[in-house]
């Protein structure tokens, strides 16, 4: 056998079990729910009677599920948004080569070591309300004794506020994420054209919003990407730090999956729910891919 060829066996060996195993507990299970979700399965015993659209009807029926859809567009818009604005900033402010920029890398870095189920624990404390017995707590206590209580408020627990107390956790964890992924865009700018400007008169808000901001358009698409899957499927965050909220103020669609899928036994209707968070993802994420396959084809 030639060597070339035998290296090529090898390769496709190593390699094999990796792919089985995607194909099996990925695809195979992606294409099981789809089936699941036009079937009559609604009780630990599988009933394969096909009942079409029925069970994707009766969810766009269902008032909790249209509150959920609801509360993620609110949730993704405010996160992508706010994320990526404070991300721009906080990688702006550390370019200055400021003193302690190491340090203050890690600081706003250090979210990203927990959990969602950490950080929605540690945010359920400081959100909390508090109430007469209690006296204010968390950020309330604060407002109170820096003289800001009219800023009070029951957060996570007034349904008008609702879903929003969530986005402030989320973007806690994840603006030092965003500052990282800017920060390296913008170092990775030939300082050549950034100095040719400031020679040229330009101000740093003009070299910062003609040069720099369009180049780093790139690092801005991707963390949309990022964002944008993580708050479409987001479900630990609000487990620890809310459930549902009052009048499903903090639902999402992925905590209803699973409260009708593994508390209701209605696994076909849990199935529908998957599979439109799945399209979600899809309609957000596969336009990226086919984007970067045709500038890697060009390249």
């Amino acid at each position: 056998m030639h060597l070339n060829q035998k290296y090529r066996l090898y390769s496709i060996l190593l390699i094999a079990p990796s792919v089985l195993a995607i194909l099996v507990f990925v695809y195979g299970f992606i294409a099981f729910t789809g089936v699941a979700s036009f079937i009559n399965w609604t009780k630990m015993k599988i009933d394969f009677t096909f009942v079409g659209f029925n069970n994707y009807i009766r969810l766009f029926q269902t008032e909790r599920f249209l509150i959920d859809l609801r509360n993620t567009l609110t949730f993704t818009v405010l996160f992508l948004l706010i994320t990526i604005v404070i991300g721009l900033l906080l990688a702006i402010l550390v370019d200055q080569n400021i003193k302690g920029e190491s340090l203050f890398r890690n600081i706003f870095l250090f979210p990203m070591a927990f959990s969602f189920i950490v950080t929605g624990v540690v945010w359920r404390w400081l959100l909390a309300p508090g109430n007469e017995i209690t006296g204010a707590l968390g950020v309330n206590l604060i407002f109170e004794k820096i003289g800001l209580g009219f800023l009070a408020n029951g957060w996570y627990t007034d349904p008008r506020i609702g879903i929003r107390a969530v986005v402030i956790a989320a973007v806690w964890q994840y603006a030092g994420y965003i500052m990282a992924l800017y920060l390296a865009g913008i170092r990775g700018i030939p300082v050549e054209i950034v100095e040719a400007a400031r020679v040229d008169g330009a101000s740093e808000i003009n070299v910062y919003r003609h040069i720099i901001l369009p180049l780093v358009r790139p690092i801005t698409l991707s963390a949309v990407i990022i964002l944008g899957h993580i708050s479409l499927k987001i479900f630990d965050l609000v487990v620890s730090m809310t459930g549902p909220g009052t009048g499903f103020s903090t639902d999402v669609p992925a905590f209803f999956m699973y409260d009708t899928t593994f508390r209701g036994n209605r696994f076909a209707e849990g199935s529908a729910i998957a599979i439109i968070l799945l399209l979600l993802v899809a309609i957000l994420v596969v336009p990226y891919l086919i984007n970067s396959s045709k500038v890697e084809v060009e390249r």
